[in-house]
């Protein structure tokens, strides 16, 4: 069989890697330039690769096409391979072929990385073997290939599902929806919530579907999809008879039997991570790890990073990394989450931000907004008239000098930028880093 990979990246190599690890016949094609660790890596697999171009004779007499979620599906040689008819698919479509581990795989707007790092965390923790991989980690096709793995935890997001043709997680959670991408689906809600439920798609009756009982667009789509998983609700809002639930500032999870726990005792703090926290131990007792066991994971959980990240405290200011935060509905949980009065670090590619949704947040919390990118005139239109200190900045260096000389004893300095990285950095690991960076200077 003839394998095409499209992407020389993590998830490139590893899709290509496990191709070759199969006898199969392989050719890795990237538009841009290779990273050096992954050219060496190609070559000591003696891996057949080419970087800025894309072949298409070649790519187009491919048998299978296994596409980097990076590559916009509205590239030229994506449309050209499906007027082919050629078999296209995402690594975790490609790698879930070829191993029988149970996979639990965590999809939604907000809250992915921490939840998928929680639920991988838990199942460490009570000695299974599991991997961590999608959009997070190693490449999960390159753990199939080397690892003997019981469990793969798989962070997924949209651009994986668009490319899926079988793949069936023996639980899937679905944490929420906001508008993000939307640039990706036509500029439409819908279509973009319709390809984070594709998690499910795939489903039986034997596997599990773990849902927000208080997203509005979930129950609206609930009602019109058919799902043949045994779907788990959880809700911070109202008591359920079956799934997890807030009562009296505990957790509760009632399955087959019951786990509570206090909403003190987390290690994870806001709102949102009390949610993703019910998410996670629902997935915890379907796999029937003991309320014990549970327990202190979620108690000796360390945050991820890039996400409400504690950097230092200068002078009585707190410095906090959200440059994880790539969309408006992520930075509204991070606001949500702000004791003391912020000056906020926001800016970046807008992905058709709605910034309605955090208005009167940023009313309430916000003392400076200091926009970070190369074209800001979007966030200063929405917000001159929300707020009386606002500034323009084009590099991190010059956001945290101004941020510092904003902040007073008892304020927050806040990066949670709303906005996708790659106008100034390469990616949100980049922007964060360097935040942390001019932070410690």
């Amino acid at each position: 069989m003839k394998i095409v990979v499209l992407g020389g990246g993590e998830s490139g190599f590893g899709a290509a890697y496990l191709a070759k690890k199969k006898g199969m016949e392989v050719f890795l094609s990237d538009k841009g330039l290779i990273k050096e660790d992954f050219k060496k890596l190609l070559i000591d697999a003696d891996i057949e690769f080419e970087e800025g171009q894309h072949s298409e004779e070649r790519i187009l007499a491919a048998d299978w096409i296994i596409k980097s979620p990076g590559i916009p599906k509205k590239a030229d040689i994506i449309f050209k391979i499906n007027q082919k008819g050629i078999r296209l698919s995402s690594e975790i479509e490609f790698a879930s072929q070829f191993t029988d581990a149970k996979i639990i795989a965590i999809t939604g707007s907000n809250g992915k990385t921490t939840t998928t790092s929680l639920i991988y965390h838990i199942l460490k923790n009570d000695d299974l073997k599991v991997g961590l991989g999608g959009n997070i980690g190693k490449s999960f096709a390159k753990q199939v290939a080397d690892e003997d793995f019981d469990y793969y935890v798989l962070e997924v997001s949209s651009f994986q599902l668009d490319d899926i043709q079988n793949f069936r997680p023996y639980i899937s959670l679905l944490l929420n929806l906001s508008q993000d991408h939307l640039d990706q689906y036509n500029y439409n809600y819908e279509e973009y919530a319709l390809a984070k439920f594709r998690i499910t798609e795939n489903q039986e009756n034997d596997n599990f579907f773990i849902y927000n009982k208080d997203d509005v667009m979930s129950q609206n789509l609930l009602e019109k999809l058919e799902i043949k998983a045994k779907m788990i609700p959880f809700s911070t809002k109202e008591k359920l008879k079956e799934g997890g639930y807030l009562n009296d500032n505990k957790m509760v999870v009632k399955l087959a039997d019951e786990f509570s726990m206090k909403i003190e005792e987390l290690s994870l703090v806001g709102n949102h991570n009390i949610a993703n926290s019910l998410a996670a131990s629902i997935a915890g007792k379907i796999l029937q790890i003991n309320n014990e066991s549970i327990r202190n994971s979620l108690m000796t959980f360390q945050a991820v990073e890039h996400r409400l990240e504690q950097v230092a405290e200068i002078d009585g200011v707190k410095f906090i990394n959200d440059s994880k935060a790539t969309n408006v509905n992520a930075t509204y949980y991070a606001l949500e989450s702000m004791k003391q009065p912020a000056v906020w670090i926001v800016g970046g590619v807008d992905k058709g931000n709605d910034y309605t949704e955090i208005e009167e947040l940023v009313k309430k919390k916000v003392k400076a907004i200091v926009c970070l990118g190369l074209d800001n005139q979007k966030i200063i239109d929405f917000f001159q008239d929300k707020t009386e200190l606002i500034y323009s900045t084009s590099s991190m260096e010059e956001a945290v000098k101004v941020s510092k000389s904003l902040a007073e004893k008892g304020n927050t300095v806040l990066l949670s930028p709303c906005c996708a990285s790659f106008d100034l950095f390469n990616n949100y690991e980049d922007r964060g880093n360097q935040f942390k960076n001019e932070v410690l200077k």
